[in-house]
């Protein structure tokens, strides 16, 4: 990778240096959010609430694995509790929004919505869903207004970006 014809994807020294602060404080934002609508409690015992945590992650992962499957390698990092995918694979802006919003869409904005439509353990376990998927999605959230801000013709490549026509006068 030629890093004279790509940019860091965040550019700011000082924002990228603190990014994961500003994770965390959206993490303890959506985690605090159940109490102020008075849903901090559920029926629904420990052991299931983890067993469902567990599944909402390897679901949301492999949304991240079905959007970029066949574009490039991909490899599954971690740091503390942190677990994050990897790839070489060069995206368009588009499949890169996909991305990084297709699990939260999926996990977090389907489950609320159609939470208005059951009652019970039901709606219990799609607001847990959507609750413990935008935990996870933290990251993802922040990324996905980031990319959004990006020029139009901008391809992505691990936490880089580039002008598409600067990379093609080059190859």
């Amino acid at each position: 990778m030629d890093l004279s014809k790509w940019s860091p994807f965040i550019q700011n020294n000082w924002y990228r240096k603190h990014f994961m602060k500003f994770v965390y404080l959206l993490q303890i934002i959506i985690f605090l959010i159940p109490n102020f609508f008075g849903r901090g409690n559920t029926h629904l015992n420990i052991v299931t609430l983890i067993i469902i945590s567990i599944f909402v992650f390897i679901v949301h992962e492999c949304l991240h694995i079905v959007v970029i499957n066949k574009k490039g390698d991909i490899s599954f990092t971690f740091r503390g509790i942190f677990f994050w995918l990897n790839t070489n694979a060069i995206l368009s802006k588009t499949r890169f929004l996909v991305f990084m919003s297709l699990p939260f869409i999926v996990l977090s904005v389907v489950p609320g919505i159609m939470s208005f439509y059951v009652s019970g353990n039901i709606k219990s376990i799609m607001l847990f869903v959507s609750w413990i998927n935008s935990l996870i999605s933290a990251s993802d959230i922040i990324n996905a207004f980031l990319i959004v801000i990006k020029p139009n013709n901008s391809v992505f490549c691990r936490g880089y970006y580039s002008n598409k026509f600067k990379l093609k006068v080059s190859v």
